[in-house]
């Protein structure tokens, strides 16, 4: 139609997933000129001197056709070029992430602390969403929400692209009923069950996020105790809301802090990316939701268990503060 601007489509990836993980797709810009394609990516890459020669020529970058890019091929505005990243070097997450449901249109996972749901920064393979692409055979496979990588427990997947966006919007839209279990000290003097408000704030490039005194709340939680033997308390918590951190911050706010929490109620030096020893001790413990795709009533419990609860001493170890 007369001036009606078409959004060029994206070529398919000539390139297949290596490990679980797709390669990069680069489109070269509009409005700007390089002399050469090579010129171009040693502006916008970053990488170290002779990474990008070396990457042309060997092969590695390929254009639409599949085919390998020169390394003097001229800078051509609207391209589409492709290449697999060298990955970092990732300490291995020992324990399986366990497939609890699957079928045509979703995948449920039970990832174990430590496992990060999608690559990114410094964690690409050792994610559950590359693991799990690999183990499944399915390069498709997609992330319909997130946990935190300190976090264990369910992780909802779609298997098919044009269905991911009605999964995610369960999300989004609140159509999710998630339980979490939680360990950490007992006070007799906090009263459960109760509900959490307040407005939480996440600034980026900053790890702990914090509560504002007084603003209008932005974050829910339901927080219940389930059990406790007189020193710690397991605790299921209900969130209303899906701010980042959100349980670890009203769990704090409450004086109890989620054992293994290495940001709150302060900030702890890092420890060695292999240090596996003291897991968070947060469990998203079931998803339950009506299926957008089929109508079907789903719910899914997570088959895994918070190691401080059943044995605190083990899991704790001498270094850790009593």
């Amino acid at each position: 139609m007369p001036g009606v601007t078409r959004r060029r489509r994206t070529p398919p990836a000539p390139l297949p997933q290596r490990d679980g993980v797709d390669p990069v797709r680069v489109r070269l810009p509009d409005g700007v000129t390089w002399t050469t394609v090579r010129d171009h990516l040693v502006d916008r890459l970053s990488a170290p001197p002779g990474v990008i020669d070396a990457m042309l020529r060997d092969g590695r970058v390929v254009g639409a056709d599949g085919g390998p890019v020169a390394p003097d091929a001229p800078y051509a505005p609207g391209t589409y070029l492709w290449f697999h990243r060298d990955l970092p070097d990732e300490p291995r997450v020992a324990d399986s992430i366990d497939v609890v449901y699957r079928d045509e249109h979703i995948v449920v996972a039970d990832k174990p602390h430590f496992l990060a749901t999608m690559p990114r920064g410094s964690h690409i393979t050792q994610t559950a969403l590359a693991r799990l692409r690999a183990g499944l055979g399915i390069p498709a496979l997609g992330a319909a929400h997130r946990l935190d990588r300190l976090t264990a427990g369910l992780l909802l997947f779609t298997v098919r692209p044009t269905e991911r966006g009605a999964y995610q919007t369960l999300f989004s839209d609140r159509r999710v009923h998630k339980e979490y279990e939680a360990v950490a000290a007992y006070d007799p003097a906090v009263e459960l069950p109760r509900t959490v408000r307040s407005h939480i704030v996440k600034e980026r490039g900053v790890l702990a996020a914090y509560e504002v005194p007084g603003a209008e709340p932005n974050s829910e939680s339901r927080v219940e105790l389930i059990e406790h033997d007189g020193r710690l308390g397991r605790y299921r918590l209900l969130p209303h809301t899906g701010r980042t951190h959100q349980l670890r911050v009203h769990m704090n706010a409450l004086g109890l802090p989620l054992l293994g929490d290495p940001l709150y109620p302060e900030v702890r030096p890092p420890v060695a990316p292999d240090d596996f020893r003291r897991p968070l001790q947060l469990l998203a413990r079931v998803l339950e939701f009506t299926d957008p795709v089929t109508g079907a009533a789903r719910r899914f419990e997570s088959g895994r268990s918070l190691g401080a609860w059943s044995a605190y001493d083990a899991w704790a170890g001498p270094a850790q503060d009593r």
